[in-house]
């Protein structure tokens, strides 16, 4: 899995390689087996302008399947109160993106996104409920695994 954190406009890059650290520590006392710091390969998030986007921090993390919601839930946790614009999961040619959405909408999101994840390409179901586009995205690709 790999987690793109983009900082706010007024977010310097030595601040934004902080708190990419500090969310790298966090999740290492989690029941993840690894994080590193991942390459950016010039990628910016989609929907970034010149002026808004600042800088970006990237993780590659190693888990099992099992602790992937408590992982998800741990990064939207995280982001309260930090000058984090979102934070890009990307999983399994899927992703999602966690933003400045209510607490609610953001479940909602992550619940769609592991519903998507669960069901597989060909289950074009969907859940009820799911988070509109203030709460952020879900995605799917048609790639292989990270």
């Amino acid at each position: 899995m790999r987690l793109f954190v983009s900082g706010q406009a007024d977010v310097e890059a030595e601040e934004l390689d902080a708190l990419t650290g500090q969310l790298r520590r966090l999740l290492l006392e989690s029941d993840v087996d690894d994080v590193c710091l991942g390459p950016l390969d010039g990628e910016m998030p989609e929907g970034a302008k010149g002026g808004e986007f600042i800088a970006l921090g990237v993780l590659v993390v190693t888990l099992a399947p099992t602790v992937l919601r408590p992982v998800l839930r741990l990064v939207e946790t995280w982001m309260q109160h930090r000058p984090v614009r979102s934070v890009r999961v990307e999983l399994d040619g899927r992703s999602i993106e966690l933003g400045n959405a209510p607490k609610e909408d953001q479940r909602r999101l992550i619940e769609a996104f592991l519903f998507e994840r669960q069901a597989g390409p060909d289950n074009l179901l969907t859940p009820e409920g799911q988070a509109g586009p203030n709460g952020g995205s879900v995605s799917g690709e048609s790639s292989g695994r990270e």
